[in-house]
């Protein structure tokens, strides 16, 4: 259990439950707000609305994916991980996490309305934020002497590269076409996640095979992740330069291998744990990451149409997964509870799995594309609203233990 926090914890008096751990803001307000980008976005891209304030619908639906969730993510992550695996760094609670997921929601309202604004202005908040992030993990993470998590405070810093070289693509400071721009970024996500998941198996899987008294220990292989992150960094490298080379099929199917692969990490010396449930959770998202790459190269290959939408085995499948299930992770772990299955974490996976299936099946039935695209949002909604109501008396009250945060 994730308790060495307590040590450091502030000294102060009268502190809000919720903003008594990083995690906690985060993830009462990250439902809501995946909620309404989802459903906005499949009403305006169905015909239904119209967003005459936003311009490039598009980039905004992608940003607020990736920069605006999946850097909310990110914060709820490091704001409660480096207490935890690095002693000595300080939670920040009170009202400097205030500060700090007021920063958040500007950003996320400054983009809403960068027609408005100005992608000056709103660049300026939107960098700063992830800044002041590289800034706080610098020396725990950047500069530890074990290289601990070193890996992840890399790919923070190269995502912020891209964050600016976005904004730079927006002010036409740069050649580079803002959409290509974000989806590598989209990539540069998976690779944050396979690192995340290397941490999360290892510690999730091992603390579930202690509570099962099971007799094995479960590690995660590094070299199989490693493999697997410079596939994706290849694959990501020619589809950016080279979009149509037909080298990205062989690549993509690389990625896919070198993804899968990494599965053979469940079969233990003693035990399998394939089908143990949150085995099946967390290999899932494993197998929606290959299923993007794979059937991204191959449609290179095989110019089909509508070959983009393979994509949202990455966002709508991986992405969104990996958020869900690191959410109730936090939910459970950090509020000082076991983890373990339950029929509603079930029933939230088995919406995001046919919220993603729902979404790809648009290429093969495009005459329904618009019911389609509702069902996809409707099932994709409905895992983060059912998460919010299981977890936000957790997110709200005391640790379960008693411990501070």
């Amino acid at each position: 259990m994730a308790t060495k926090h307590y040590k450091y914890y502030p000294e102060e008096e009268n502190i809000p439950q919720v903003l008594a751990y990083g995690f906690r803001p985060f993830l009462l307000v990250l439902p809501w707000y995946i909620a309404l980008n989802i459903v906005l976005w499949s009403l305006v891209f169905s015909g239904v609305i119209q967003f005459t304030f936003i311009n490039n619908i598009l980039n905004w639906h992608i940003y607020e994916l990736l920069f605006g969730v999946g850097l909310g993510g990110v914060l709820a992550f490091t704001l409660t991980a480096l207490p935890e695996m690095y002693p000595g760094v300080v939670p920040i609670v009170n009202k400097k996490l205030l500060y700090i997921f007021v920063a958040w929601v500007l950003g996320r309202i400054s983009f809403w309305f960068i027609d408005f604004l100005g992608v000056e202005i709103v660049a300026i908040i939107n960098i700063a934020l992830t800044f002041w992030l590289i800034s706080w993990i610098f020396k725990p993470v950047i500069l530890d002497k074990l290289q601990r998590g070193s890996s992840i405070g890399f790919v923070i810093i190269a995502l912020a590269i891209l964050q600016i070289l976005f904004f730079a693509s927006e002010l036409n400071f740069v050649t580079f076409d803002s959409l290509k721009i974000l989806i590598a970024s989209i990539s540069l996500f998976m690779i944050l996640i396979l690192l995340v998941l290397r941490r999360i198996n290892m510690e999730i899987i091992n603390e579930l095979l202690y509570a099962e008294k099971i007799d094995d220990v479960f590690r995660a292989k590094p070299y199989r992740y490693n493999l697997a992150i410079f596939c994706i960094s290849l694959f990501t490298f020619v589809e950016f330069f080279y979009p149509t080379n037909s080298l990205l099929t062989w690549i993509g199917l690389a990625c896919a291998a070198s993804i899968l692969g990494i599965l053979n990490d469940y079969n233990l010396d003693f035990e399998s744990i394939i089908f143990k449930p949150f085995t099946i959770y967390l290999g899932t998202i494993f197998v929606f990451m290959a299923l993007g790459y794979g059937l991204l190269g191959t449609s290179t290959l095989l110019s089909l149409p509508y070959s983009s939408d393979f994509r949202h085995f990455l966002t709508t499948g991986a992405f969104s997964l990996t958020v869900f299930m690191a959410m109730i992770i936090m939910a459970y772990v950090h509020t000082g509870r076991q983890i373990e299955s339950n029929s509603w974490i079930a029933t939230g996976f088995i919406l995001l799995f046919a919220a993603t299936t729902v979404r790809v099946g648009v290429i093969f039935f495009q005459e329904y594309y618009t019911t389609l695209i509702f069902l996809s949002a409707l099932l994709y909604v409905a895992s983060f609203i059912l998460y919010f109501f299981k977890t936000k008396d957790f997110l709200m009250q005391r640790r379960f233990d008693g411990i501070k945060g």
